[in-house]
């Protein structure tokens, strides 16, 4: 209980000095909705997305880790301009986890369409901010490429991700950068959810916090 104490107090004091509205996380996914209801009311780029999704999700309409880490590895090595040693099987499980909204342990259209369109945006910030073109984001540009994925961190928490994500150059290939910011995408939400008065403060318990570092 102690050790937990204590980890819980480094992380507040890391966190404390963050202006937590200048955070901009992804809304959560849709709820799951009848399939007829959908297809009603769906345009038709949502209709071409479900097109593509049912080949790719198969009969049971829903997309899981093993199959997540096949089509992302599948798309990623089409792009050259991306450095990275591929999805792991523990990233995308973990990519699962804070996604599925209706805990299947799968990833269902909207669930998928979500983390497909955050994929998207943030290859696009990525690309943006790997300025020498070498396919990875270096140290040095970290904090802006964050900054643009709507998550302006301090030094302090840099060094952590830096210490989990990046190789020992502090260089950050694709792979990892998604994974991280799946993970904090899903933070953030979480912390806004809880965050009733919007007062950047929560007060959780040790199974609380548990609960929601263990799904990020």
């Amino acid at each position: 209980m102690f050790l937990a104490k204590k980890l819980l107090g480094g992380i507040i004091d890391v966190v404390s000095n963050i202006d937590p509205g200048q955070f901009v996380p992804s809304d959560p996914p849709p709820p799951r909705r009848p399939l007829a209801y959908a297809e009603a009311n769906e345009s038709e780029e949502e209709k071409q997305f479900r097109r593509v999704f049912q080949q790719l999700a198969g009969d049971d309409m829903e997309v899981s880790p093993n199959e997540l880490m096949n089509i992302l590895n599948r798309i990623i090595s089409k792009h050259g301009d991306l450095k990275t040693d591929g999805f792991t099987i523990e990233s995308c499980r973990s990519m699962v986890a804070v996604m599925d909204s209706d805990s299947t342990g799968k990833l269902g259209f909207h669930e998928f369409k979500h983390l497909w369109n955050n994929i998207k945006k943030w290859q696009a910030v990525y690309k943006s901010y790997d300025r020498d073109h070498s396919g990875t984001i270096g140290a040095d540009e970290l904090p802006a490429a964050f900054r643009a994925a709507g998550f302006p961190l301090n030094d302090q928490l840099f060094q952590m991700i830096i210490r989990r994500y990046s190789d020992e150059s502090g260089n950050m290939d694709f792979d990892n950068y998604i994974g991280c910011l799946v993970r904090l995408d899903a933070m953030c939400r979480a912390f806004k959810t809880l965050d009733k008065d919007n007062d950047g403060t929560i007060k959780v318990n040790v199974q609380e916090w548990l609960q929601l570092t263990m799904y990020s």
